[in-house]
């Protein structure tokens, strides 16, 4: 089995707002021979520009904005 995709969710905001993310394996793959897909975080801006996040922080949010997680998936052990 080749391990998962991971999920995308986009959460758009509805009024200013901060927000915050704790996740991992950012840097660091999911372990098994085939690999597994990292995450990644960043914030769309409602004018369009895009800003990356790291594994751990805060965004300060405007209505319009939407923050985007995209979850790791898991390692895998065949072929894609």
């Amino acid at each position: 089995y080749r391990g998962g995709d991971g999920a995308i969710r986009r959460i758009r905001f509805l009024e200013d707002m901060t927000a915050g993310i704790l996740a991992n394996r950012r840097i660091v793959p999911p372990f098994g021979p085939a690999g597994g897909r990292r995450g990644r975080n960043w914030v769309e801006r409602a004018d369009g520009t895009i800003e990356p996040l790291g594994s751990t922080a805060t965004a300060d949010l405007r209505a319009g904005d939407a923050f985007v997680i995209i979850t790791p998936g898991g390692g895998g052990f065949g072929e894609a």
